[in-house]
């Protein structure tokens, strides 16, 4: 299974292509959407969210709502393309028009963003040819192929959920979610402006926000990713760039302005004795072996354990201020205070859904790669022999 996405923020549309998909899985336009809605949402969201109306289009690789196991096109369109039209032009510049003429252009990187770096990377004077793919709008089709990947775990039994556990210093009670099921707690943060599964935090983290956008400044936090129902012996410990874990925590730092990553209690494992980490392994006719805790999030060796997948990210806050850092032009390279795009006081709600959704996508890969059947029943058998063979052994 491989997944591309292509578009710039403010360019005509946004588009994936994902191919690997097997033939035969359940799949609508108004799946996806629904997801693309979610990302849109949750309180702290800036103008651009009031702007856009993702829509997905499927435009290839499904047929009467049936995947055909060949390659699936997804677009989504950007309203605001009309008002970029000459400034985002694909077509050459007339004779007239000299490049420095353009609207809009930047030469003031701005501190914290892919500008500078990119710019000198790509040879880019204009840095608005690095912010345009460089933009969080290109998560868009993150969630969108991710939409596909959650649909094919669901057929699979398999469920995953996100949701905020911390902003701005407000954190969650971690016992509420962990008494709770994928089901529970997605059914929760739908209901929750923060996207947040604790009910008494969640006022707290919204006058987070709101203090913040006051100050004219952002907020991070920390998401968290659950995974129930993926077999056991997912990924493998013979080759390092085959560990389940390895691959789930590169897929969640590949999202925009995150900077850590754990599993399980993750780096509270550094304060405890090895006999207050490691989960001891029971077996039982109706459960076949399970651990007795999961403190390690369902992943041992390398590879899934059948226990729940928990994995987190912190997002750093996002570094567009209206209290503007200074920078320095790369033409005249004088000093200024830093322009502002567009800012969101704070995006967390909204990255827990991209995190939800680009974890999937991975763990759907990996699955294609274990099980390699082409057609939705063939593979649903595999993986419950599979299951079996696992409970039994």
């Amino acid at each position: 299974m491989r997944v591309l996405t292509a578009g710039e923020s403010h360019g005509p549309e946004l588009t994936a292509i994902i191919e690997g998909i097997p033939a035969q899985l359940p799949l609508t336009a108004e799946m996806i959407t629904k997801e693309l809605s979610r990302r849109q949402g949750g309180h702290g969201r800036g103008r651009r969210m009031q702007i856009e109306k993702d829509q997905v289009v499927i435009s290839s690789g499904v047929r009467h709502g049936k995947t055909l196991g060949s390659p699936i096109t997804l677009t989504v369109v950007n309203d605001d393309w009309k008002h970029w039209t000459s400034i985002m032009g694909i077509e050459p510049l007339g004779e007239d028009i000299r490049p420095e003429d353009i609207k809009r252009q930047i030469t003031r990187p701005r501190p914290g963003h892919a500008d500078l770096v990119g710019g000198i990377k790509y040879g880019h004077r204009d840095l608005r040819n690095v912010l345009e793919r460089s933009s969080a709008r290109e998560t868009t089709m993150r969630v969108a192929a991710g939409a596909v990947a959650k649909q094919f775990l669901r057929e699979l039994g398999i469920r995953t959920a996100a949701h905020v556990i911390e902003i701005g210093g407000i954190t969650a009670d971690p016992d509420t979610a962990a008494c709770l099921s994928a089901d529970e707690i997605r059914k929760r943060v739908e209901e929750d402006p923060v996207y947040c599964a604790d009910p008494a935090a969640s006022p707290a983290m919204v006058e987070a926000i709101d203090d913040a956008k006051g100050r004219g400044d952002t907020l991070g936090g920390v998401v968290e990713v659950v995974i129930e129902g993926c077999p056991p012996g997912m990924g493998s410990y013979v080759q390092f760039d085959r560990k389940l874990d390895g691959r789930l925590a590169a897929a969640m730092m590949s999202i925009n302005a995150f900077k850590g990553v754990e599993f399980g209690i993750g780096f509270e494992m550094a304060k405890r004795f090895g006999s207050d980490v490691h989960d001891e392994i029971a077996w039982s006719e109706e459960r076949g072996y399970y651990r007795k805790t999961n403190r390690l999030g369902g992943l041992e060796g390398g590879m899934s354990t059948g226990m729940p997948i928990i994995i987190r990210g912190v997002m750093k806050p996002i570094p567009t201020l209206y209290k503007p850092l200074e920078s320095v032009d790369i033409d005249s390279k004088e000093p200024f205070t830093a322009t502002i795009e567009r800012s969101d006081p704070c995006a967390v709600p909204a990255a827990s859904v991209v995190a939800e959704h680009v974890i999937a996508t991975e763990l759907a890969k990996v699955i294609i790669e274990e099980f390699r059947s082409f057609e939705m029943d063939g593979l649903k058998e595999d993986v419950d022999q599979y299951r079996r063979y696992a409970k039994e052994f």
